[in-house]
């Protein structure tokens, strides 16, 4: 019913954003000798901050259509290479010559968790100057039909493994916040199964392997409600006439409404010096804040299957370091990882995944040698500087590069284990 009543608030604003679009071009237009009075440009602000704040934001575009190899721009471009109902794999191909040495290959996997891949543009800008990335772009639930099935954990991590299939043999992945623990459940999978496409490293960026260490907000919250709260309370259906019609789902207006009253403060400040900025005509200052909450803004809902089993099994019951997490019916043995090398990096501030989550993967992996695992702590930086900003393109992303040339090249030395004979079955 809330969701029908988001989208009827929604439908009954439309006519009000169009007469504010109106205003603000009226207001704008340099033939009315208002628009560079106070007054005129007070109100093209009021009339966009209006527009702005009650609009449904789409789905932003990568927009990486170069990037810097060698000291040299070249030409990158999108190819989707591998697809499912949920999800689609999307490859920047670079335009490199021919008889340059190829990349290690690196799969981003980013975070199911309201937000579109696109939050991790600056994530795949700056990795795509030393590897050839690959990243998970997730599919907005309420686009997805019934009749394409459900999407829970355990699916999740089996596209994972796919996609691995896919790209092939010495893959290297980054998971970002969300995925890290899916990401370590896949790779365990694939080690206790003897996969010979199991990545030569795994890098773990803020996730919440083990939420019990220095517990957030977030995390707390969960431990306090229990999941019967969450299923009663957070989940909805697709209202008509979506494509994802009568689709059980956690929708995106819901989960960013948590984001934001967490920092409200925060948001309502930046909203006031938006409006002041475009009465004193600071143009550079407006776009920066456009350009932020038109990512931010932009939301996706999640299946309610898939939410509801990553809040009890990740925050509620805190399997994955138990020892208790299931895929398929098997137990998920960390300590089976044995050849993938291991990274964790964790920011010194940040309140989504605190201080020792992620590192916690370490302890969990107990079979990795010491000479391919290492852990890193960026200072100064929240959950957002863990994957972008200044400081993640100076600092982490260095260590990365080199955690992967040194692990590529140990993956490379290391003996491949003999293939299993696949099972043909001969039934038509």
């Amino acid at each position: 019913m809330y969701y029908q009543l988001y989208e009827l608030n929604h439908a009954i604003l439309q006519p009000y954003r169009a007469g504010a679009d109106a205003l603000k071009l009226f207001y704008q237009n340099p033939l009315n000798p208002f628009s560079m009075t106070p007054f005129g440009r007070s109100a093209a602000a009021a009339a966009e901050v209006f527009e702005r704040t009650t609009r449904r934001y789409a789905k932003p575009a990568f927009g990486l259509d170069c990037t810097t190899v060698d000291g040299d721009l070249v030409a990158m471009r999108e190819q989707v290479v591998w697809s499912r109902p949920f999800c689609q794999l999307v490859h920047f191909e670079r335009d490199l010559p021919r008889e340059r040495k190829p990349d290690q290959k690196l799969l981003i996997v980013a975070p199911m968790s309201g937000h579109y891949a696109t939050l991790l543009r600056g994530t795949v800008e700056a990795m795509s100057q030393h590897a050839d990335v690959y990243i998970t772009d997730w599919t907005d639930a309420r686009m997805v039909p019934l009749s394409d099935g459900r999407f829970d954990l355990d699916d999740y991590i089996d596209y994972i493994i796919d996609m691995l299939h896919h790209i092939g043999p010495g893959t290297h992945v980054m998971a970002v916040c969300q995925p890290s623990v899916p990401v370590l459940a896949a790779v365990a999978v694939m080690e206790s199964r003897g996969d010979r496409m199991a990545p030569a490293s795994m890098t773990l960026m803020g996730g919440p392997i083990d939420t019990r260490r220095n517990p957030t907000a977030v995390n707390k919250l969960a431990e306090e409600k229990g999941i019967d709260w969450f299923r009663d309370n957070v989940i909805m259906q697709v209202p008509f006439p979506n494509p994802g019609f009568m689709r059980d789902v956690y929708p995106g207006f819901l989960q960013l409404s948590g984001f934001m009253t967490m920092n409200l403060d925060r948001h309502l400040i930046a909203q006031k010096d938006f409006f002041v900025n475009l009465v004193k005509n600071d143009g550079d200052s407006a776009e920066k804040h456009r350009d932020f909450y038109d990512e931010y803004l932009a939301v996706m809902d999640l299946t309610a299957e898939f939410y509801l089993q990553t809040v009890e099994t990740v925050f509620c019951n805190h399997d994955l370091p138990k020892g208790t997490m299931m895929h398929r019916g098997q137990a998920i043995d960390p300590s089976a990882v044995r050849n993938v090398a291991l990274f964790t990096v964790e920011g010194e501030n940040d309140d989504i995944s605190g201080l020792g989550q992620t590192q916690a993967a370490h302890d969990l992996c107990s079979n990795i040698p010491p000479e391919k695992r290492a852990h890193y702590m960026q200072p100064q930086v929240g959950h957002y500087g863990v994957f972008n900003g200044s400081r993640f393109r100076a600092q982490i992303v260095p260590r990365i590069v080199d955690f992967i040339a040194a692990n590529a090249m140990a993956d490379a030395q290391k003996p491949k284990a003999a293939a299993k004979p696949r099972l043909v079955s001969t039934r038509k």
